[in-house]
């Protein structure tokens, strides 16, 4: 049993609903200023990224990548965030939990700022953000260690090629619907794309169930990405 602290990770796509637009605009702003101050109240136990999603996905305006030491701060952020003002007209169409632990794969394989290894979530200043939950097949558990190994270093090394690329990994074995929360922040769109496209082609892409749906979104400052909705 591990009894290092570990991360609790959620990630959670809001949907506004249009009829907030038809607000008196003093009853918007105010709308927006008191879900923002929740977020910031809660800055000392639980860390807030936010990212919009506006003309990119129709199914969800923004993310809000939120980390802390305990799922119960989280609970209550949730909570409160669910009384203010503008919590009758989203909804969260998408909603992920999961936890960071270091990788089974990374023992052997070190190398500078490399993800999989540590026990926290330091977000970079990249501009765009994707993420998605992720499942592997049944097929690739019965796999020997050494298998498992040896696929995961040519996965790697294709990722070295993109050094713009930072994976961050979660783990939700038993917490959630998915197996795992892939994450990536990234400098150049097109970069993840080659990525992807070149991770289709090896041995290891086989034993993957499902990584479905895809966000793709942009950092962006809550207030500011309040302000792109209405």
């Amino acid at each position: 049993m591990s009894e290092q602290r570990r991360q609790v990770l959620k990630f959670d796509f809001y949907k506004i609903d249009p009829q907030w637009r038809l607000l008196p605009p003093n009853q918007m702003e105010a709308s927006k200023e008191e879900f923002v101050s929740v977020v910031e109240e809660f800055s000392s136990k639980v860390s807030t990224r936010c990212y919009s999603l506006v003309g990119i996905r129709g199914d969800c305006d923004f993310l809000l990548w939120r980390t802390s030491w305990d799922i119960e701060a989280l609970q209550d952020m949730g909570a409160q965030l669910n009384h203010t003002a503008l919590a009758p007209y989203y909804t969260l169409p998408y909603s992920y939990l999961a936890m960071k632990r270091p990788s089974q794969y990374v023992q052997e394989h070190r190398h500078e700022a490399q993800e999989g290894s540590s026990t926290t979530f330091e977000p970079s200043a990249a501009p765009y953000f994707i993420v998605y939950p992720f499942l592997k097949t049944r097929d690739w558990y019965l796999l020997s260690k050494e298998e498992r190994q040896g696929m995961m270093n040519a996965h790697f090394e294709v990722g070295h090629k993109y050094p713009s690329v930072r994976i961050n990994t979660a783990y939700s074995f038993g917490l959630d619907d998915q197996e795992f929360l892939v994450s990536f922040e990234a400098t150049e769109l097109s970069d993840f794309l080659e990525l992807v496209m070149e991770l289709r082609g090896t041995e290891g892409s086989r034993y993957t169930l499902r990584d479905t749906p895809i966000f793709t979104s942009v950092a962006k400052d809550l207030r500011a990405t309040l302000d792109q909705i209405g």
